[in-house]
């Protein structure tokens, strides 16, 4: 049996005046925030295990700047 296993994921992170930051996942329906970035970090590998099973969870997270 083959299992899929995503090997990274990205999100967009912007400044949000209300929270600190905001990040977006590319291609999921996946969306935290963060008052620093470290806490932002912290947020996404959250959001990143509650969404995915173990058998499916990316390998990468990546964390995009937005311009």
């Amino acid at each position: 049996m083959y299992t899929h296993i995503m090997h990274e994921i990205t999100f967009i992170v912007e400044p949000d005046v209300e929270c600190g930051y905001r990040a977006k996942a590319l291609g999921y329906a996946i969306f935290t925030q963060g008052n620093t970035i470290e806490k932002l970090k912290a947020m996404v590998l959250d959001a990143v295990q509650c969404h995915f099973d173990k058998a499916d969870m990316p390998r990468l997270i990546r964390l995009k700047l937005s311009e």
